[in-house]
């Protein structure tokens, strides 16, 4: 048992080291995808494989990120030695998709000695913008098996003894459309875990490497001990919501997922029985993804100050039938599940908890990542090129407060790619970005507004995909709050843009792009809170004056004349 000054300590340290990674994962990598989307996540274990501490990154990472310790761990467990690394991102062992590439470092004090101790594993994960597959950015939305979507890697160790396997990096980037990129940010991954080696030694210099595991016990402890006393105070019952995927690009449409979540004591259990069965698109999310999204809805509603660590999932059980959408059978198509079920996860177990706490959850956000891969041949120098981001939309509006206006929601907590750098390292041109107007529900706390982005391809031809959801059914809205308005998406080829005359296409399709043609993304808005006739309003004022909503919906959805408000 540690000291409770030095448990802080330690606590603390375990967190500054895995935000110290990924400042130096940021740092580092070459892709835009990570050096400014920042699509990473790092995290600290305990020789028991149980995460320590976590940086503030991606929530459908973190979450997740267990079971790939544990994979590499299951596989290597007893021949592990200083400098070593695991890669792996196979979905069924352990990953999220194929493009999160996990690395996973042993950490031991006195690695120089004959017996070295094993104290820790320093993990981290970053989305590749490609790594293989039928689709440049391998974010493919036709995909229908998981062959289709890139290489799948299971646990392999690409560094023994510090030093890397060269079959095993060759093997990687034989398989990929741009190897000097995936070979520049799986170098960075490296220093990340390196990162931790150096400043774990540092506690165990400090404390012992005996002390120190038992400062990993207590600090999850502790965690567990918070987040039990938070659940014991919620009302014990049975809550249960349901939500649908608009489609799987398969044309298989309306995919429930349905939780029934039961506080029980100091524990809760969520059960996804009645959600779906596994479909043919790219849609399924493996275990590993639905019990992070659970994680993390839990986490939402209770103290936000309790440290985040394993301790913290102790006392919920998830329970997904398998063969479902929300825990798919191999050779399932999964690169989606990590990206829109897991929102709509999130969706329906904060719907389930607001029939109980509805003043700690917002409405719904605008539920989807709206992936966007554009890949071709650069003309400015005949090479490769792979661009992939998710692109920002509305979050829910909640008790005292509007949702936030494009942002990226719940279990993407990336940056969007800046213009200048979008411009500058692939052959597109960014025509508009902006939010859409009116697109939040109305309510007493408006939803965050959408966003409108228009890339057009530059003097090439590209292939495109979009996998995208909330096209067809609203983010709903909570305690009388309005829907938010759905999204949208618009093809138009060159010489038609200023005239507007673009077509729809499909929120999951892939398509061939000639030169000059533009994709127009509109992502969808937030559901509102509360009422809406109880607005306050100058807040619609303030909104009017701000082009967030039109003198048309201030009158429809409010019901006040726009020229009451503004002088």
């Amino acid at each position: 048992m540690v000291d409770a000054v030095t448990l802080e300590v330690i606590r603390n340290g375990c967190a500054a080291i895995a935000e110290e990674m990924n400042a130096n994962l940021v740092r580092t990598g070459y892709s835009p995808n990570i050096k400014e989307r920042r699509d990473c996540s790092c995290a600290l274990f305990g020789r028991d494989g149980e995460m320590v501490s976590q940086a503030e990154n991606m929530p459908v990472h973190l979450g997740a990120m267990p079971f790939s310790v544990a994979a590499a761990v299951d596989a290597f467990e007893g021949t592990f030695e200083p400098g070593d690394a695991v890669l792996l991102n196979d979905p069924f062992r352990g990953g999220a998709h194929l493009p999160d590439l996990t690395l996973v470092s042993p950490v031991y004090a006195d690695p120089e000695s004959e017996d070295p101790e094993l104290v820790a594993y320093a993990a981290n994960r970053a989305h590749h913008a490609d790594v293989g597959g039928s689709t440049a950015g391998s974010v493919a939305a036709d995909s229908t098996e998981i062959y289709q979507e890139g290489l799948r890697i299971p646990p392999v160790k690409l560094y023994e003894g510090g030093d890397v396997v060269e079959d095993v990096l060759a093997v990687v980037l034989a398989n990929v459309r741009t190897p000097e990129e995936r070979r520049g940010d799986l170098r960075a991954q490296q220093a990340a875990n390196e990162t931790a080696r150096e400043r774990v030694h540092d506690l165990v210099d400090r404390y012992g490497a005996s002390d120190l595991a038992d400062a990993f016990d207590d600090v999850k402890d502790y965690s567990e001990r918070r987040m039990r006393a938070e659940l014991e105070a919620f009302p014990d019952g049975t809550y249960e919501f349901a939500d649908v995927l608009d489609d799987d690009g398969r044309g298989n449409t309306d995919l429930t997922v349905r939780a029934s979540v039961t506080v029980d004591g100091d524990g809760v259990r969520v059960d996804f029985a009645g959600t779906a069965a596994q479909t043919e698109g790219p849609v399924n999310a493996v275990f590993a993804v639905t019990a992070s999204a659970t994680y993390y809805a839990l986490r939402c509603v209770t103290d936000p100050d309790i440290p985040p660590n394993h301790g913290c999932y102790r006392p919920i059980e998830v329970d997904a039938p398998a063969g479902t959408v929300v825990n798919p059978e191999p050779p399932a198509a999964v690169v989606g599940g990590n990206l829109e079920t897991s929102q709509r996860v999130t969706d329906v177990v904060l719907g389930a908890l607001a029939q109980e706490v509805p003043e700690r959850v917002t409405a719904a956000g605008q539920g989807t990542m709206n992936n966007v891969t554009f890949g071709g041949t650069d003309p400015r120098d005949d090479s490769p090129y792979a661009f992939y981001e998710t692109q920002a939309g509305g979050f829910g509006g909640r008790s005292g407060l509007d949702g936030m206006d494009g942002v990226h929601v719940h279990m993407s907590n990336t940056m969007n790619t800046p213009v200048e750098v979008l411009e500058t390292a692939y052959p597109l041109r960014v025509r508009r970005y902006a939010f859409r107007p009116d697109s939040g529900g109305a309510g007493e706390f408006r939803g965050g507004l959408g966003l409108r982005r228009d890339v057009q391809v530059r003097d090439h031809v590209a292939r495109f995909s979009l996998l995208a959801d909330r096209h067809t059914h609203r983010p709903y809205g909570l305690e009388g709050g309005e829907p938010g308005e759905s999204g949208t998406a618009y093809r138009y080829e060159d010489g038609d843009y200023e005239a507007g005359d673009g077509e729809r296409i499909p929120q999951k399709s892939v398509h061939e792009l000639p030169p000059g043609t533009t994709i127009s993304v509109r992502t969808p808005g937030a559901g509102g809170y509360g009422d809406p006739a109880d607005r306050d309003p100058d807040a619609v004022r303030r909104d009017l004056e701000r082009g967030k909503i039109t003198a048309e919906h201030a009158m429809a959805a409010y019901g006040v004349d726009p020229e009451d408000v503004i002088d």
